[in-house]
């Protein structure tokens, strides 16, 4: 079966198990999973949706997720697209009935019932700051795979300048691996001015301003400029102040006059105001952040490290991880790499360690068992939501163990910090052992690999020991260590939610909200 025929094969295979093409009001995917926007929440059968091969997992909040993993989702997606296109007008019922027989519901009342499911999602997670991390996720997520490649194209050429192979094509490598960088201030205005509600493409002009190697000549605050001062965050800053500039001339210039008037005054004012402020304001920012990463990994490693990885995973629930996204590209940006994600990457060996331990604990459970053995390849790449959902989450206790897991190996990356060797990311999106061919430092590539590689086996080793002896309290292996073959029940059927206060010593799965699952993300 070629390539497109097997991505057709899993779309087809999904489509029937969501309610088919009438219940589908969206289709949308990000790093990870297939966002579906559903009439009917009731029409899904989450179960053989689960069970299906390329089916990872699956995540509710205001769109149903269903976790294909990187690479196949993006491969996925159309073909399901295609499908419920072609779809639409045979599965519409006639004569007003269902296919069963039933009488089927009004178009209205469906759409209303799928409004109420997905209003009462929603209200769980739209805080204005969580609206606000969510659209600088929108903002950054969409530059990750320009990132990536980027990344791995400059790996590949400092090795070969190591090794002192190929001297004539590493300066086209090097100009292929820098552009994007040199540029992405303006990618960031695009995205910007088109989350917030303006004309993308002014984002971008305003944004450009900041890499214009013309700025060297402005004298601001008493200093010279520099192109590319105030990077990432200036950019962001800059493409706001058009779309609210845009706006304003929108109110209040005549139609007749728009066209002209409304970009002029939009580049020149936000122009300005970039020049002789952001530039400045945003580059003391960006500079505060680059030292204080640097100052605190230095003095306080391995405790930084701890704290990073063992609450990542936690954030990541909270949806609050997104703030660090332009964390992360302003460090990417000024140095090099970010020396945050290696740490935080060690959130998923903890992970994989924990779910190695519970495989082990519950040797009666198969349908557990069969979870972690299908979904540990994934957590070793970096893809850690079918063993979030599927395994540590509705254990409960499992969940934790596996975050201290996570710690220890953030420890350790944080350890050699303070000992001066900087392990770093030159992108943000992989994580695991896809996170290898992005990795750069301060010391030798060899040096750093090990450090990494170090974490992790840290994180895995430590996540295992405490799920092994702590993660399991006798009523947990009790209820869990059963046949589930036998029964109708097991654990895999249970809704993935935080642990909370209850069974087995505190870790009652079913007590708190879900988990927001906006991140770009849990892929750790």
């Amino acid at each position: 079966m070629s390539t497109d025929d097997k991505n057709r094969a899993v779309a087809a295979a999904i489509l029937p198990l969501v309610g088919g093409a009438g219940n589908i009001t969206s289709v949308a995917h990000c790093m990870t999973r297939l966002r579906l926007g559903l009439r009917d929440r009731s029409l899904v059968r989450d179960e053989e949706l689960k069970a299906l091969p390329a089916v990872m997992g699956v995540v509710e909040d205001d769109t149903y997720q269903i976790v294909l993993g990187p690479g196949t989702v993006a491969r996925v997606t159309p073909e399901f697209e295609a499908l419920v296109a072609e779809a639409s007008a045979a599965e519409t019922p006639a004569d007003g009935a269902s296919a069963d027989g039933t009488p089927a519901p009004s178009a209205d009342d469906l759409a209303a019932q799928g409004a109420a499911i997905r209003a009462a999602r929603k209200a769980k997670n739209q805080t204005p700051f969580k609206l606000f991390l969510r659209r600088i996720a929108n903002i950054f997520v969409p530059l990750i795979p320009a990132l990536i490649g980027c990344g791995i194209i400059a790996g590949l050429n400092g090795l070969l300048i190591n090794l002192g192979w190929l001297p004539g094509v590493t300066p086209a490598l090097a100009a292929i691996a820098s552009g994007f960088m040199a540029l992405i201030a303006v990618f960031v205005g695009f995205n910007t001015a088109k989350e917030f509600g303006g004309t993308p493409i002014l984002g971008g002009a305003v944004a450009a301003i900041i890499v214009f190697p013309g700025v060297a000549k402005v004298d601001a605050f008493g200093q010279t400029l520099s192109p590319g001062q105030g990077g990432v965050l200036g950019a962001l800053g800059a493409a706001v102040l058009a779309v609210y500039v845009e706006k304003w001339c929108r109110r209040w210039v005549p139609e007749s006059l728009d066209v002209l008037v409304t970009p002029t005054l939009t580049v020149l004012v936000s122009g300005l105001v970039t020049i002789f402020g952001l530039m400045f304001v945003a580059g003391e920012v960006s500079t505060a952040i680059g030292t204080f990463a640097d100052w605190l990994l230095a003095h306080a490693g391995a405790g930084a490290g701890f704290l990073l990885g063992g609450l990542f995973l936690p954030l990541v629930m909270l949806g609050l991880h997104q703030a660090l996204i332009p964390i992360h590209t302003t460090l990417i940006e000024q140095q090099g790499y970010t020396v945050l994600l290696p740490i935080l990457a060690m959130a998923g060996a903890g992970q994989v360690g924990a779910a190695m331990a519970v495989y082990l604990r519950l040797p009666r459970n198969g349908s557990i068992r069969r979870t972690i053995k299908s979904a540990l390849p994934a957590g070793f790449l970096g893809v850690g939501e079918p063993l979030i959902y599927g395994v540590s989450l509705p254990l409960g206790r499992p969940f934790v163990t596996a975050c201290v897991g996570g710690a220890f190996g953030g420890g350790f990356v944080g350890l050699f910090s303070m000992w001066g060797t900087k392990v770093g990311s030159t992108a943000i999106g992989p994580s695991g052992w896809a996170l290898f061919p992005l990795l750069d430092g301060n010391k030798g590539l060899g040096e750093t690999i090990a450090i990494y590689a170090g974490g992790l086996l840290t994180g895995y080793l430590a996540g295992f020991v405490a799920t092994y002896f702590w993660g399991f309290g006798a009523r947990l292996l009790e209820e869990f260590n059963v046949d589930t073959d036998a029964g109708p029940e097991t654990l895999v059927a249970a809704s993935p939610t935080p642990p909370g206060p209850g069974r087995d010593g505190g870790q009652n799965p079913g007590q708190n909200p879900e988990p927001n699952p906006e991140q770009e993300p849990a892929k750790v």
